[in-house]
């Protein structure tokens, strides 16, 4: 990939990988974070990607393996932190109010659920492109989504939309 072609596939992908890392990690700032440092990660290797082949599929691959390293790190640092100043450290803001129940649905599901069910659904690949890079079977992307779906149905099924119809029918 040339330099004039790497920066265009940037211009062209990077929200998106941005919107669908976010959706992994419930965190926007760290799916930004990420998804910089895969884009930085690429670079280096930008003549060995080939447009044809989705790079944006290794970079977001990239990004997602960045922010479950760093969730680890913060995991032991917070751990580190109560053991021994023996209190919690300031929490960061909220998400966006419109995006709060999906994330937070998202984020009750486990790491590799919340990853095929992000790789299937929001980023619209097949069972067989989400098992190829997440590095597990067809039939175990098949049991992961079904599983989400039924967590995800039972999580989300308390929505605004229920709320109003029942009041439109007088209940």
């Amino acid at each position: 990939m040339t330099v004039e072609e790497f920066e265009e596939f940037y211009a062209h992908s990077v929200q998106q990988l941005v919107g669908q890392v976010y959706l992994m990690t419930g965190d926007l700032h760290e799916a930004q974070d990420v998804v910089q440092e895969a884009f930085v990660r690429a670079w280096g290797r930008r003549a060995k990607l080939d447009r044809d082949a989705g790079p944006e599929a290794w970079i977001r691959i990239v990004a997602f393996r960045l922010a479950v390293s760093r969730w680890r790190r913060r995991g032991r640092a917070l751990e580190a932190w109560r053991r021994y100043s023996g209190s919690e450290p300031h929490a960061l803001a909220a998400p966006e109010p419109g995006t709060v129940a999906l994330v937070s649905a998202l984020q009750r599901l486990s790491e590799r659920q919340r990853l095929v069910t992000v790789l299937h659904y929001v980023c619209d690949l097949t069972v067989e492109q989400v098992a190829a890079e997440a590095g597990i079977s067809t039939g175990t992307v098949k049991t992961h989504l079904f599983r989400a779906r039924a967590a995800l149905a039972a999580g989300l099924d308390d929505s605004p939309a229920s709320d109003t119809s029942e009041e439109e029918h007088g209940a």
